[in-house]
C-alpha cells in the first residue's frame, strides 16, 4: 500500500489551471475540491500512523475519497 498522499494536482497534473479558475468561479466545485483535500489528509494520516484508525474506517475513507476523485474528473471532463 502506497503512503503517498494523492494530491489533486498529481492525479490531473494537465488540469491543474483549470481546478485553480473552478475554485474561484465554481462553489460547487470549491466544495468538491475541498472535501476531497480533507478526506484525503486523513487518510494520509492514517497511513502514516500520525491517526491511526480501524481497517474498516480507513477502508469507508479510501472508498470516498475514491468517489470525490470520480466526481471531481466528471466536473473536469464538462
Amino acid at each position: 500500500m502506497s503512503h503517498t498522499p494523492h494530491e489533486l494536482a498529481e492525479e490531473f497534473p494537465d488540469q491543474v489551471e483549470k481546478m485553480s479558475a473552478l475554485k474561484q468561479s465554481d462553489a460547487h466545485f470549491a466544495k468538491l475540491f475541498d472535501a476531497y483535500h480533507e478526506v484525503n489528509r486523513t487518510v494520509h494520516r492514517a497511513e502514516i500512523n500520525v491517526e491511526p484508525m480501524d481497517n474498516l474506517a480507513e477502508t469507508e475513507l479510501r472508498k470516498k475519497r475514491g468517489a470525490l476523485k470520480d466526481e471531481i474528473w466528471n466536473y473536469l471532463q464538462k
